[in-house]
């Protein structure tokens, strides 16, 4: 489970929060919500490392998966075309 302080006890006791999001993220609440969270620097790198990589598009995601298994693909396109859903009639929409 997330550890989580209040701001004032983050105020108190800075540097066992610091040690602790070596470890983990710590999560500081201000009026009992969250409002911060404290993570180690390597942590922050590697977050602004995956912020710039390229994203990959749900478009060229799907290309891949079909280009990858387009034989499969293909064949439950083909079951489905002659039998349809197996579980149509228990189906409530």
């Amino acid at each position: 489970m997330p550890t989580s302080v209040t701001a004032t006890e983050a105020k108190n006791r800075l540097g066992q929060v610091l040690e602790r999001s070596q470890r983990e993220p710590v999560f500081i609440e201000k009026a009992g919500r969250p409002y911060s969270v404290v993570i180690s620097s390597e942590r922050y790198a590697q977050l602004l490392r995956a912020e710039q990589m390229p994203a990959v598009s749900g478009h060229d995601a799907g290309a891949a998966f079909y280009e990858k298994y387009k034989d499969w693909v293909d064949e439950q396109n083909r079951r489905f075309e002659t039998h349809g859903l197996w579980n149509e009639p228990f189906r409530t929409w």
